[in-house]
C-alpha cells in the first residue's frame, strides 16, 4: 500500500537522518524507481528531501524541516489506522506498518487512540459468496510495485473470455469491488478490470516504461441509462428497498404495502433482480418494463413446465 509505505519512509528518514534509495528498496520489496517516486510524492506534500550522491550520500529530509510528534494529534493518527485497518495488506505488512504508526503518539495516550480507531471498521469481505481474491491481490500488488507486466484469463460482463496482458496502474475498491487500471495492450488503451473475473495470472517479471495518465471516473465504461420504475412491494421488503433506494423514495400506502421509486437499469441482472423479489413486488409502471418482466416470468415458468 503506497500510503502506508510513505509514511514509513517519512519515520524512517526522521530516526536514521539519511538512507540510501537502495536500503530503502530493499527494506520495502520494491525497485528503485518505485522509491524515487514516492521521494517525489513527499515532496509534493511539502515535507523537503535532499538527495546527495557518492560514497556518504542518500536521501534525507532537508535539516530546515522539523517534525515533532506533537504535530500529528490523536485524531491524525486515529485516521491512519483505521486506513491500514481497511486496507487490503497481508497480517505481517499491517503488523509492521502499524507498528510504526503507533510511534507518532506517546505510549500513554495510545490505549485511547486504539479505542478511537476500532469505533470505525471496514470490512471488505462479502456477506455471501466465495471471492478469494488474496493471492491475486498480492501478485498484482507486486507487479505494481516493480512496474511489471501481468497477464491473465478474463471474462468480461457479457461472459466473453480472452487473455489480456496489461500495464498495471491502479488498484481500486468501487461498490464494493476490487477493479485494476491498467493498459491494455491487446485493446491498446486504459482499462478496468474486475479481479473476481480473473483468472491464471502471471507476472513473468518483465517491466514496462510507465505512461503519463490521469484517470477519471468519466473515464471508465459508460454506465447503461438509468430509469425509475414504480413498486408496489410487500412490508417485508422494506429494509432491501431501503438499501437500494434510500427512505426517502418509499412511502406507505396501506394493507402492509409500500409504493417504492426504485432506481433500475434495464438488464438481465435487472430484470433479474426484479423477479428475485417474487410474488412480493409488483412493478406497476413504465408498461415497457411490466411488459419485460411478464415475458421473463412466461419464459421461466415454460423452463419449468417441461418435464426432466
Amino acid at each position: 500500500m503506497k500510503l502506508a509505505r510513505i509514511v514509513a519512509i517519512i519515520m524512517l528518514l526522521l530516526q536514521h537522518k539519511k538512507m540510501t534509495a537502495a536500503r530503502l528498496a530493499e527494506m520495502f520489496e520494491v525497485n528503485i524507481r518505485t522509491i524515487y517516486r514516492d521521494i517525489e510524492t513527499i515532496n509534493l506534500a511539502g515535507i523537503p528531501i535532499s538527495t546527495s550522491t557518492g560514497a556518504k550520500g542518500g536521501i534525507s529530509i532537508m535539516e530546515e524541516y522539523k517534525v515533532e510528534k506533537g504535530l500529528f494529534t490523536a485524531s491524525d493518527i486515529t485516521s491512519l489506522l483505521i486506513a491500514l485497518g481497511s486496507s487490503p495488506l497481508t497480517n505481517e505488512e499491517l503488523a509492521t506498518t502499524i507498528a510504526k504508526i503507533k510511534g507518532l503518539a506517546p505510549e500513554e495516550r495510545m490505549r485511547n487512540i486504539e479505542f478511537k480507531a476500532r469505533q470505525i471498521v471496514v470490512d471488505h469481505r462479502p456477506w455471501y459468496g466465495h471471492r478469494p481474491l488474496g493471492t491475486i491481490f498480492k501478485e498484482i500488488k507486486a507487479a505494481l510495485d516493480g512496474n511489471c507486466l501481468a497477464s491473465f484469463q478474463y471474462y468480461d460482463g457479457g461472459g466473453r473470455e480472452s487473455r489480456r496482458t496489461v500495464e498495471p496502474y491502479q488498484l481500486m475498491l468501487k461498490n464494493s469491488n476490487w477493479y485494476l487500471l491498467a493498459y491494455c495492450t491487446l485493446r491498446q488503451d486504459f482499462r478496468l478490470f474486475r479481479l473476481s473475473r480473473m483468472s491464471e495470472l502471471q507476472v513473468p517479471g518483465e517491466t514496462f516504461s510507465p505512461r503519463n495518465f490521469e484517470y477519471e471516473a468519466s473515464d471508465a465504461p459508460e454506465r447503461p441509462r438509468e430509469i425509475t420504475v414504480r413498486l408496489l412491494v410487500d412490508e417485508s421488503l422494506k429494509g432491501p428497498m431501503a438499501d437500494f433506494c434510500g427512505l426517502k423514495n418509499l412511502q406507505p400506502c396501506g394493507d402492509s404495502k409500500i409504493l417504492v421509486d426504485f432506481p433500475f437499469i434495464e438488464s438481465d441482472f435487472g430484470y433479474g433482480m426484479l423477479l428475485g423479489f417474487g410474488d412480493k413486488c409488483q412493478c406497476l409502471e413504465p408498461e415497457t418494463v411490466l411488459q419485460e418482466i411478464k415475458r421473463r416470468a412466461a419464459d421461466l415458468l415454460a423452463l419449468y413446465s417441461h418435464d426432466r
